[in-house]
């Protein structure tokens, strides 16, 4: 393989661990917001 093949290669597998975070993130957020909300309802 040569330089660009492998440099073509890697590119989509960080952009993969990019978006994995991302969406980690957002599942944390909606997490915290449901449980604030929880606890605003049920006072």
């Amino acid at each position: 393989m040569s330089a660009s093949e492998l440099k073509r290669l890697k590119d989509p597998e960080s952009e993969l661990a990019q978006f994995k975070r991302i969406v980690a993130d957002l599942t944390l957020q909606n997490r915290v917001l449901k449980d604030v909300l929880e606890k605003i309802f049920k006072a």
